[in-house]
C-alpha cells in the first residue's frame, strides 16, 4: 500500500467514493422518482457497476478503497500505515458529502431520506447483517486484489482483470438479496452522508458504522488465518 504521503491517492478516493455514492444514492432517488422505472435490480447493479469501473480508473494510485470499513480492513492487515487511515477516511467522507449534496441540488422533489438506509429488521440482525455481507466483501477484496499476496510495502492494487468485477459483483450482489433487509450498506461513508442531508433522524447510523467495520476487521482476521495456514 500506500509508504508515503500522496495527495493523488487522497484526490481519487475523493473521486471514486463520489462516484459511489452518486450511483447508489441517485439511484434510489431515482427510481423512487420514477415510480420504480429503475427497479430493485437497477438499484443493485449501480453501485455494483461504478465500483468496477472506478477500481479499473484509479485502482493503481489508491488501491480504490472508497469505503472506510475497507481502508480499515487494509491496515489490520498491514497494507496501509496507521498514519494513512484518517487521510483515506477523511477523502472518502468528504467524496460522500459532496455527492450528497449534488444529489440534494439535483434532485430535489426527492429530498426525504436521500437514500439513507433505514433497517427493515431489527438493529441486532441488522448489525449481523451487515458484518456478514462487509465481511464477504472485504474478503474477496483482499483475495482477488492479492494484497495478502503482495510483498510488504506493496504500494499498488495488483491490477488483474478479473479485480474490478469480482468485486463489483459482490456489491452488486449483496445490495440485490440483501438490500430490502438492512439496506446492505457495507460503507459508513455512504451511509453517514445521505443522513446529514435526510429528513430521517441519525438513530440507526451506529448500525453502518458498527457493522461494516466489524465485518472487514472479521475478514482481514480470516484472510490472515487462511494465508498462513496454507503456507504452514
Amino acid at each position: 500500500m500506500q509508504s508515503d504521503f500522496r495527495p493523488d491517492a487522497l484526490l481519487a478516493e475523493v473521486v471514486g467514493t463520489f462516484a459511489l455514492v452518486f450511483a447508489a444514492t441517485g439511484s434510489i432517488m431515482v427510481n423512487d422518482l420514477s415510480g420504480g422505472v429503475v427497479t430493485h435490480i437497477g438499484v443493485a447493479a449501480a453501485p455494483g457497476l461504478v465500483v468496477a469501473a472506478m477500481i479499473y480508473a484509479v485502482g493503481d494510485i489508491s488501491a480504490a478503497h472508497f469505503n472506510p470499513a475497507v481502508t480499515i480492513g487494509f491496515w489490520s492487515v498491514g497494507r496501509l500505515p496507521g498514519r494513512l487511515v484518517a487521510p483515506y477516511i477523511g477523502s472518502q467522507v468528504a467524496g460522500a458529502v459532496l455527492a450528497s449534496f449534488a444529489l440534494w441540488l439535483l434532485l430535489p422533489e426527492d429530498r426525504g431520506l436521500m437514500g439513507a438506509h433505514v433497517p427493515a429488521i431489527p438493529a441486532a440482525p441488522s448489525v449481523a447483517m451487515e458484518v456478514i455481507l462487509t465481511f464477504f466483501l472485504m474478503f474477496v477484496i483482499l483475495g482477488v486484489i492479492g494484497f495478502l499476496n503482495a510483498a510488504p510495502g506493496a504500494e499498488r492494487i495488483n491490477r488483474q482483470p478479473s479485480s474490478g468485477l469480482a468485486v463489483g459483483a459482490v456489491v452488486a450482489l449483496a445490495i440485490w438479496f440483501a438490500g430490502p433487509t438492512s439496506g446492505a450498506s457495507m460503507n459508513p461513508a455512504r451511509s453517514l452522508a445521505p443522513a446529514l442531508f435526510a429528513v430521517e433522524p441519525l438513530q440507526y447510523l451506529w448500525i453502518y458504522l458498527v457493522g461494516p467495520v466489524g465485518g472487514a476487521l472479521l475478514a482481514g482476521l480470516t484472510g490472515r488465518l487462511i494465508r498462513h495456514t496454507s503456507r504452514s
